[in-house]
């Protein structure tokens, strides 16, 4: 506590703080090396909630699960796996591949649509679909793949809808655009 008080004197004064860096620890684990194979082994899955699950347990750490969001990549025969460098991890994925985490809408009144993965695109309300349970979805990716709104972004998106007849539209970059029950 001493060393702290005059350590936080000592940088009042302009003096640097050398002491306060810690050296870099290595730890001796035993293992050949640390990295993605320690998970491989068990069953990852992306599910409808939008989150990442190891052995049917939740992936809390926010990093971890956009580091495997932005590793997703589906292979030849339509699998999915997380691929870093050289290793690989097969997925099994409930629903979408990628969720809609928040909407934003611009000036000219067309969205931009934030994925768990952490990129962003332009919404095209064209791709638009509800599907079971009234779950709204939108193609993203170039339109390549599905990603279903998590609830926190459809209801951004929802003052921007409306009903009639039993019909939705959406009001986008002053158009309108119906949105049609999934195929």
């Amino acid at each position: 506590m001493r060393q702290h008080i005059q350590s936080s004197r000592r940088l009042r004064a302009g003096q640097e703080k050398r002491h306060c860096v810690p050296a870099p620890v290595r730890l001796d684990t035993g293992m050949a090396r640390q990295g993605f194979w320690a998970v491989s082994s068990g069953r990852i899955s992306f599910r409808r909630d939008g989150r990442w699950y190891s052995d049917d347990e939740p992936i809390n750490n926010p990093r971890i699960a956009r580091l495997f969001s932005q590793c997703l990549r589906q292979t030849g025969d339509g699998r999915w796996e997380i691929t870093m460098a050289e290793e690989r991890a097969l997925v099994q994925v409930e629903d979408t591949p990628w969720v809609i985490t928040g909407v934003e809408r611009d000036e000219g009144g067309s969205f931009t649509l934030r994925l768990n993965d952490g990129t962003e695109e332009r919404l095209d309300p064209t791709t638009l679909a509800v599907g079971a349970q009234n779950v709204l979805y939108a193609r993203v990716k170039g339109g390549s793949h599905r990603a279903r709104f998590l609830r926190p972004a459809y209801y951004q998106l929802a003052p921007a809808i409306e009903e009639g007849d039993g019909r939705f539209v959406l009001t986008s970059g002053g158009q309108r655009f119906e949105i049609p029950p999934a195929a």
